[in-house]
């Protein structure tokens, strides 16, 4: 009875969790069959430009008459992957300079957090245009803005981690013991910290897609003819009156958004005991 009690109330059988899991599902299969799935070339020009939808071209035609629907499908496999790419970039330079920083304290301690600081101190979305504009409109350089932005917040978070982890007997134990500082930071300190880097990262991945969309819709990232979700909703917003050119990739980014972040509160709750404990009560 408590075991059926403890799995209805799960944090993965709650509502958002459900729908954050299935929305990603259906984003990444579109992703890998969109060649399948989308009705038209994403770069074929039709004769027909600006169509509103209809049942020839559900989403509608662009500026150039390239089918929205198929653009709109074809972007899952740019904006998904580069926004997953750059979560998993950032968690790992923030990852390692937070441990370095928290394990050694001292003046590393101090000058890393100084360097957090100042980048922490400037909005994220302009030190990214900063960086994107100085490296040129690319997507390689957009993803590599938002990673230099985004690396400060799992920094601080890691520290943290592993100043409280690193005071604790086992560790202690460990290091008399003669384990090394690699040792102590993989296999002592490790599992202290992944848990809430994990939910962080899920949390952030829904920032990261923004950032990044956000570059390509100022046209510092994704660059023409590239369906790219961002720069779709850049050029609708040069044609505002035929609004499907904007709103559909528009919406592909929210229910996008939306997913990560339902999936990152799903982490949290499985992953923090009073939360898990308080569902199961």
């Amino acid at each position: 009875m408590i075991k059926q009690k403890i799995s209805n109330n799960s944090p993965w059988r709650q509502p958002l969790a459900i729908v954050g899991v299935s929305i990603l599902f259906i984003w990444l299969f579109i992703a890998i069959f969109a060649s399948v799935i989308a009705p038209h070339d994403p770069l074929f020009q039709e004769s027909d430009i600006l169509m509103p939808p209809s049942s020839l071209h559900p989403f509608g035609t662009d500026e150039v008459g390239r089918d929205v629907l198929s653009r709109v499908l074809y972007g899952a496999r740019i904006t998904l992957p580069l926004s997953l790419l750059l979560v998993v970039l950032s968690m790992i330079v923030g990852t390692v300079i937070g441990a370095i920083a928290g394990y050694f304290g001292g003046w590393i301690d101090a000058v890393i957090m100084r360097i957090t600081d100042m980048v922490l101190a400037f909005p994220g979305i302009i030190l990214a245009m900063a960086v994107a504009a100085a490296l040129g409109p690319q997507l390689r350089n957009a993803v590599f803005a938002v990673v230099l932005v985004a690396w400060p917040t799992y920094a601080r978070l890691v520290r943290g981690l592993i100043l409280n982890a690193k005071k604790s007997d086992y560790v202690i134990a460990s290091r008399l013991l003669g384990s090394s500082t690699f040792r102590t930071l993989l296999v002592d300190l490790r599992p202290n910290i992944s848990g809430p880097v994990f939910v962080l990262a899920a949390l952030e991945a829904g920032n990261g897609m923004l950032l990044l969309s956000g570059l390509s819709f100022l046209g510092l990232g994704a660059q023409p003819p590239s369906a790219e979700w961002g720069a779709m909703v850049s050029a609708g917003s040069n044609n505002f009156d035929r609004w499907w050119i904007a709103v559909f990739p528009g919406i592909a980014i929210l229910t996008a958004v939306l997913a990560f972040n339902f999936l990152g509160d799903t982490l949290r709750d499985a992953l923090d005991p009073r939360t898990a404990k308080a569902l199961r009560d």
